[in-house]
């Protein structure tokens, strides 16, 4: 563990930001870093996976021994951006142990993937009883754009018997899960124009709105009074099962004092098989530079969570569909950026989680958690349609408390352990199926 907890430092201080506006160098530099890694460690046909305009994926193997199955190992080595360094108690691309937890950007999501796939293949020498093929993204926390087109032009490379997504996480430090279910995700940036130009807010405020009004009673149209998402056909189910104590939820979310929950039903059911919607950003002039104008556009994200077995194409139509009708005063809402996702259902029933099931146990001493995931990997869905007959499980090695995509990320050290010797008798245990 700590060469292995030496490496994860290493990968951390990889600023692999795949934002759009970041340096694409940075993250190329990264892959190629990551490739020389993993010759080093004993794996054959290292090697970058590129097409066209795309960030390249990272390839290596080891083959399988004779009639032993071959795993595919998925984790991605591009990060979320860092966000304001003030808010950061150390340099996000600065590695710092604490109190038994690895922080900087990427720790956990997903750099701890990696480190748990080689870990487990380190476990038994560089020479585990199953095949096993890396396949490390570089564009997962941009959407996954050229994955498609990596999987078509490379397929004669990849051979899955299992597929092990490394990009899930733990139920609660200690226990862990296999994700059963992801939300899809539609996102809209619009914009509503009321003026051609400022004008004087004195002057003729009270005749025709302003952009900024405009946008606040479109957005409003989006939640009922109870907090539910307004937008009809939207497909939503109530999941019984785990619980998750409102207490625990106000932890986790940060909520300030006073703050009322919103929708109905289980907290479970809203985090992961309902259907939500947030506006992630909105232009306008700061509050520092305002003047008595009235604003003649604005602009806002909005983004919609979709429940697992809503069809992403019918929930764009609908959300477009709701935004147009419900514009106010006769403005017109124009729809300048587009992004989508699918959700996935994610079946459990197959000797693959039978084997993991068993190591979780062993590995943690606990058995493992079904659970679902409010968040979105679109790109199972692309897996899962190439490899129809092949098990997929999605795990990891962070936790609710690993601040995923926020400052001051960090991975439990003592999960990754667990998680990495669950994942090498995993091996054990496939090597036999």
């Amino acid at each position: 563990m700590p060469r292995l907890t030496e490496l994860l430092g290493d990968l951390v201080r990889l600023p692999s930001v795949s934002a759009p506006g970041y340096d694409r160098a940075a993250v190329v530099d990264a892959a190629v870093t990551i490739v020389g890694m993993l010759e080093s460690a004993g794996f054959q046909n290292a090697q970058l996976l590129e097409v066209d305009g795309g960030n390249p994926a990272v390839f290596a193997e080891i083959p399988a021994p004779e009639g032993a199955p071959t795993l595919l190992l998925y984790a991605h080595y591009d990060v979320q951006p860092p966000g304001p360094a003030d808010d950061w108690a150390t340099g996000p691309f600065q590695p710092t142990e604490r109190d038994g937890r690895l922080y900087g950007r990427g720790a956990s999501d997903d750099k701890a993937g990696i480190v748990m796939h080689l870990g487990a293949v380190a476990a038994h020498d560089a020479r585990p009883p199953v095949g096993v093929q890396l396949f490390f993204e570089g564009e997962e926390e941009a959407g996954s754009q050229s994955l498609p087109a990596i999987l078509d032009k490379y397929s004669h490379l990849l051979k899955p018997d299992v597929i092990v997504i490394g990009d899930g996480g733990n139920w609660s430090v200690g226990v862990p899960a296999f994700l059963t279910s992801l939300r899809g995700i539609v996102g809209f940036t619009i914009e509503l124009r009321t003026l051609e130009a400022p004008v004087h807010s004195g002057q003729y405020g009270g005749v025709y709105p302003d952009a900024l009004i405009a946008m606040a009673r479109l957005l409003a149209t989006l939640h009922d009074d109870e907090g539910n998402v307004a937008v009809p056909g939207l497909v939503s189910e109530e999941v019984s099962g785990l619980e998750v104590p409102e207490d625990l939820a106000r932890q986790l979310t940060r909520a300030v004092e006073g703050i009322e929950q919103i929708g109905t039903g289980s907290i479970p059911s809203r985090l992961w098989t309902r259907p939500a919607i947030s506006v992630l950003a909105l232009d306008a002039p700061p509050v520092a530079e305002a003047i008595n104008q009235l604003v003649p556009v604005a602009r806002a994200k909005v983004s919609l969570r979709t429940a697992p077995g809503q069809d992403t194409a019918a929930a764009a139509r609908a959300l477009k569909e709701h935004l147009v009708a419900n514009a106010p005063w006769g403005t017109r809402v124009e729809f300048i950026h587009e992004e989508f996702g699918d959700a996935s259902k994610i079946d459990t029933d197959n000797f693959a989680v039978e084997a993991w099931t068993t190591a979780f146990t062993e590995g943690f001493g606990i058995e493992p958690v079904a659970m679902g995931a409010g968040g979105s990997i679109p790109f199972i869905a692309t897996f899962a349609d190439l490899y129809p007959e092949t098990p997929i499980l999605v795990i990891g090695a962070g936790d609710p408390t690993s601040a995923y995509h926020a400052p001051n990320e960090s991975q439990h050290l003592g999960d990754l352990e667990k998680a990495i010797l669950s994942e090498a008798i995993a091996f054990e245990l496939l090597a036999s199926t």
